[in-house]
């Protein structure tokens, strides 16, 4: 249990699975405070329970970051529930993958209202709040906002925006003590993309591995601000 971590208040998108409970887990693990959200409130619930039984430290939440107001509804939720905020995660993100000429205007709106639009949201709900604390707000974006590939057009530039839309905000929110940084992992053993997790995928960064990246960053020294981290696998696949 680390000092600077012990009841810092976090919430974190998209935190029932995959990345966003890596973080929560690795989180709790050091004394925080933390409220996930899932789209589904039965995820979220279900999640909770097996990061926690201990319901002071941890609350799980309905929204959906596609919705300003729902975001507004879950900042005020987790404010109302321990009293501050202190960290923001912004980790909720969808993929859809297909050549340009397959993907369609539905797949595309999502992607974009998901993983761009959405941290958008989760960001403006919360700004109020964390200036009070001279806080955090640490986006989960990917190595797909640096390295363009083959049907990945709206991932890409869902990604793409979103690191320069964080490494924008970091400089806007600097002035009021708020820390802002961007996560770029690569291949991260999770479900996304309908993916399986199994043995196949020991040599991937695995969630809580990125987890661990968040609780290094809220030990950083107040003074120091690591803006933006690529993440690898030290191995890669074969």
């Amino acid at each position: 249990m680390t000092d600077q971590i012990k009841d810092k208040v976090v919430y974190i998108t998209g935190g029932s699975k995959g990345i966003g409970y890596g973080i929560a887990k690795v989180l709790l693990d050091n004394g925080a405070k933390v409220a996930i959200t899932s789209r589904h409130l039965q995820a979220a619930q279900e999640a909770a329970k097996s990061l926690s039984e201990d319901d002071t430290k941890l609350l799980a939440l309905e929204s959906d970051v596609s919705s300003l107001q729902s975001e507004m509804n879950a900042v005020k939720a987790v404010t109302d529930h321990f009293g501050k905020l202190d960290v923001l995660v912004a980790n909720a993100g969808i993929g859809h993958f297909a050549s340009i000429e397959d993907l369609t205007v539905e797949n595309w709106n999502s992607t974009i209202n998901t993983n761009l639009t959405g941290v958008f949201h989760s960001v403006k709900a919360s700004i109020e709040a964390l200036k009070q604390t001279k806080g955090y707000i640490i986006t989960i974006a990917s190595l797909a906002g640096a390295n363009f590939f083959a049907n990945g057009s709206a991932y890409n530039a869902s990604k793409f925006g979103l690191v320069g839309f964080t490494q924008a905000v970091m400089l806007d929110l600097r002035q009021y003590g708020i820390k802002v940084t961007t996560i770029m992992p690569g291949s991260v053993a999770t479900h996304f993309d309908n993916h399986i997790p199994s043995e196949k995928d020991a040599w991937k960064i695995q969630p809580e591995d990125i987890g661990q990246i968040v609780a290094d960053l809220l030990n950083i020294p107040q003074r120091t601000l690591p803006s933006k981290i690529e993440v690898r696998p030290t191995t890669p696949g074969k």
